[in-house]
């Protein structure tokens, strides 16, 4: 049982690794809806390959989300509508779930494991991969510098966003994913720290959130959004009541 607590916590650090990165540069820019629309996308390639075939296809869903990246990097040229053509890309993919897997006879299942898989069961070949796989596209984000020209920067950055948010997916499902990514980023900015901060406070939350889940006998990955959501609103809220009173 230790061994496979500490195996979870693990991977939940693995994933808070790269996500806090793109967190912070997704709440920064304020396209929060660009993680959540680019993960929608991808969990939808994962619905059409399980109703095609019965298994979920990884190489479907990189290229559902490299889609979704690609027209995410593209809708910078429409200006201050980037936003709300990014919120219509996460209504179409979270629709286009919803409707394939209605066809299947597993779809509520399918549906909640594309929503937020239990995280205990990621085999440790699995951990090890994702690991080699993100550390490689870090070198790679740490590259995207060198590039010139901004379009060709953006569209390298969501390419490895949407690669990144594709493996995760596949391993803990949409909405662990979007915690993980926006929360730990957005109480680090309004705090006014860093990614440090974030991979610290994101690190502290998934490990009492695993924890409780095994002492309660929880749903792990439910659990990880439960505490980063309910966290991250009561922060929010209290920034905000304090902004209030000091006249900011």
């Amino acid at each position: 049982m230790t061994d496979l607590v500490i195996q979870t916590i693990l991977l939940s650090f693995i994933l808070l690794g790269i996500h806090s990165y793109f967190g912070l540069e997704i709440v920064r820019r304020g396209i929060v809806f660009a993680d959540i629309a680019v993960a929608q996308f991808s969990a939808a390639g994962l619905a059409l390959s399980l109703l095609l075939s019965g298994e979920p296809s990884y190489l479907i869903s990189v290229v559902f989300a490299l889609l979704a990246g690609f027209l995410v990097a593209l809708s910078k040229r429409v200006g201050e509508y980037s936003e709300a053509f990014i919120g219509l890309l996460y209504a179409f993919g979270f629709s286009a779930i919803v409707l394939l897997l209605s066809r299947s006879p597993h779809g509520m299942e399918d549906y909640l494991r594309l929503t937020a898989s239990d995280i205990l069961f990621v085999s440790r070949r699995e951990i090890v991969e994702t690991g080699i796989l993100y550390a490689s596209l870090g070198f790679l984000l740490y590259l995207r510098r060198h590039i010139k020209g901004d379009f060709f920067r953006e569209l390298l950055f969501f390419t490895l966003f949407a690669l990144t948010v594709a493996s995760s997916v596949k391993l803990v499902g949409v909405l662990v994913v979007f915690s993980i990514l926006v929360a730990p980023a957005l109480v680090s900015v309004m705090l006014g720290k860093g990614l440090i901060f974030a991979w610290v406070y994101g690190a502290a939350v998934n490990t009492a959130g695993i924890l409780l889940s095994f002492r309660l006998d929880l749903p792990t990955g439910f659990s990880l959004v439960f505490f980063h959501a309910l966290l991250g609103v009561a922060l929010t809220v209290y920034v905000a009541t304090f902004r209030r009173r000091k006249g900011y």
